[in-house]
């Protein structure tokens, strides 16, 4: 029993050791002091990082990733979450069938929805628009969030719902006090997906975005393909640490939320 329990364990530390090594090996180019990414590094500078931030380019596009992702995290999250609250009653009519058209966004290539975008976005007028690229990314981001919810949602005991009603509480003053404190969690942790979709996202907003909406996921992909700097390690070293603290962020609420319930 022992040697299968020590298995496990070894067996899930290497697969761990084998998602994070390629992380592990990128991470230190980003201090390199010399132009290329190569190991052995000829020395360690900030270099590559004043740049990332110097740069009118490498600035623009993580501003423009801020700003996109966060209109993005806010309107799927509010979408996502009506989807899922509406679809939480398994005998509504065709609910099987609505939850598929869902979260069909995550099974279709991205570049068929990148296609179909911008020939539907050429015409609505808002091709090469902020508001084009919050809606292509909400779009592949609603799903997350529609999972996260409903995942919640499935756990919530409805007699707790059912005891508010007998209190007198209206369906609003129960969706409001009871059931989204209830499923904050799940919430959250689609606003969180929401936005790491939003800022990792590359195909759609090559269709559907212009010059002024390059994404910094964008530019590292122009980077890579004209001239590959090491400012793509630095920016690359900013995402990863980014989505660790975002990750702990998450579980940190999760912990509140949950220690704040009943």
């Amino acid at each position: 029993m022992m040697l299968g329990k020590f298995s496990k364990i070894l067996f899930g530390c290497a697969a761990v050791a084998f998602l994070l090594a390629p992380l592990f090996a990128i991470l230190p180019l980003g201090f390199t002091s010399g132009g290329f990414l190569t190991y052995p590094t000829p020395g360690w500078s900030m270099r590559w990082f004043h740049e990332l931030f110097a740069a009118d380019s490498w600035r623009r596009s993580i501003v423009n990733s801020l700003i996109i992702g966060g209109a993005t995290t806010a309107l799927a999250t509010v979408l996502g979450t009506m989807a899922a609250l509406g679809l939480r009653n398994k005998g509504i009519f065709l609910a099987g069938p609505i939850r598929i058209l869902f979260v069909l966004p995550m099974v279709v290539p991205a570049v068929v929805l990148g296609v179909g975008m911008q020939l539907l976005f050429t015409r609505l007028g808002i091709a090469n628009t902020y508001f084009g690229v919050v809606v292509a990314h909400t779009v592949i981001a609603i799903p997350l969030v529609l999972i996260s919810v409903s995942g919640a949602l499935a756990g919530i005991d409805r007699r707790v719902e059912l005891a508010a009603e007998s209190l007198g509480a209206g369906p609003a003053t129960v969706l409001r006090k009871v059931t989204l404190p209830l499923a904050g969690p799940g919430i959250i942790s689609g606003a969180v997906l929401a936005f790491a979709t939003s800022l990792d996202e590359v195909v759609l907003t090559m269709f559907v975005a212009g010059p002024n909406q390059r994404t910094l996921a964008r530019q590292m992909f122009s980077t890579i393909r004209e001239n590959i700097s090491p400012t793509i390690a630095s920016a690359a070293f900013i995402f990863i640490i980014a989505t660790i603290l975002f990750g702990l962020a998450t579980v940190l609420v999760k912990k509140k939320v949950n220690a704040l319930k009943p």
